[in-house]
């Protein structure tokens, strides 16, 4: 990156585990992913060198722009209502920390695993942001379907064997059951979702104290499920990829200690944020921080577009979640002596941060 702007924050590099290390089941990681994903870490960590990763990436993100471009009825076509916009195309549905529509990103849902996890009508109905099926725009952009599935299974394959060393390091200071660990919960699920960005150049904003917040792209938020896979960014203008002209943009984490830090990893690499579930069925062991997305500035950055892809990895709907007796978020979802399912529990965030079900 090249610009004359400073983030006020210290920039921090993310802890790096290599494709090697990571497949290798003899080796304790557990110093890394303390490091990252402990208590003093920042909730994030990034696997380098993924055979195939960098293509798939270049894939699927370019990609990107040309769905948000579709005509509005074709676009109007691929969105879901009835699952509050959690499968196909959302735009301006999401309300993070001001309480107003997020204007400036554009998103595109789909499980890359299974394209109708259940025929269960009453499941449909009760969880329809996970057990909806998936909506391809294959007449305007066939190449999506297989683009996305391609680059999901691959991040949530990795991200499987991330969670097998999160285990080994829960492990070592709280007792696991066999079928509540990380990896088995991930490993038969069918709630892993896929979300495909695209975020319109800033200068579209029709408010200018938007542009100069911190969250000018996205706002504040912790991911509620268990590990979050992301891609870096790509950004264009006028459909040619080019570098972030503002080294100041990028991912902002909030950490336990209350400080602000921008954090980068490397192109190639597949970075992994936990979230609050997994926050909570480790205890604490591994820790979820609050993140954000901040825009470039100045006159470089004008009509610049970004893209990027997260794969959320989450338990089964019907996963019991047991809260432990001191939670740093979302505590007024969370009755006391209570256990919720991962399904209540997203419906309760899904109220928060989209339509309420009517």
């Amino acid at each position: 990156m090249s610009s004359s702007l400073q983030s006020p924050f210290p920039a921090v590099r993310t802890v790096t585990i290599s494709y090697l290390e990571l497949q290798d089941r003899t080796v304790d990681l557990s110093a890394k992913i303390e490091e990252g994903f402990g208590p003093k870490g920042l909730g994030i960590l990034s696997v380098s060198d993924v055979p195939g990763f960098p293509s798939l990436r270049q894939d699927l993100l370019r990609l990107s722009s040309r769905l948000a471009r579709l005509p509005e009825d074709a676009k109007k076509e691929l969105e879901d209502p009835d699952s509050r916009y959690n499968f196909g195309w959302s735009h301006g549905k999401e309300k993070l920390e001001s309480g107003k529509p997020d204007l400036l990103k554009g998103s595109f849902y789909a499980n890359p695993i299974l394209d109708s996890p259940t025929t269960d009508a009453s499941l449909i109905q009760r969880y329809p942001s996970y057990c909806g099926s998936n909506i391809w725009p294959t007449k305007e952009l066939p190449e999506l379907e297989l683009a996305f599935k391609a680059l999901g299974k691959l991040i949530l394959d990795v991200g499987l064997m991330l969670a097998y060393h999160c285990d080994r390091y829960a492990a070592k200071m709280m007792k696991l059951h066999e079928d509540e660990t990380l990896e088995k919960i991930l490993l038969n699920s069918r709630c892993h979702k896929g979300r495909l960005l695209y975020y319109f150049p800033a200068n579209q904003s029709t408010s200018d104290e938007d542009n100069d917040n911190l969250s000018s792209w996205c706002g504040w938020h912790t991911d509620h499920g268990s590990l979050t896979g992301l891609t870096c960014a790509m950004f264009t203008r006028d459909g040619g990829e080019i570098p972030c002209p503002d080294s100041a943009a990028g991912l902002y984490v909030r950490t336990r200690a209350d400080e602000i830090v921008k954090v980068y990893y490397g192109e190639n690499e597949i970075a992994y944020q936990i979230g609050e579930t997994t926050e909570i069925l480790s205890s604490g062991y591994l820790c979820a921080t609050p993140h954000c997305v901040r825009a470039p500035k100045g006159t470089e950055a004008f009509n610049l577009e970004r893209s990027t892809f997260a794969l959320f990895m989450q338990p089964d709907w019907d996963q019991k979640l047991n809260f432990p007796d001191e939670v740093h978020i979302h505590k007024e979802f969370i009755p006391s002596n209570c256990a919720l399912t991962f399904g209540e529990y997203s419906e309760k965030l899904l109220d928060k941060y989209y339509h309420s079900k009517s």
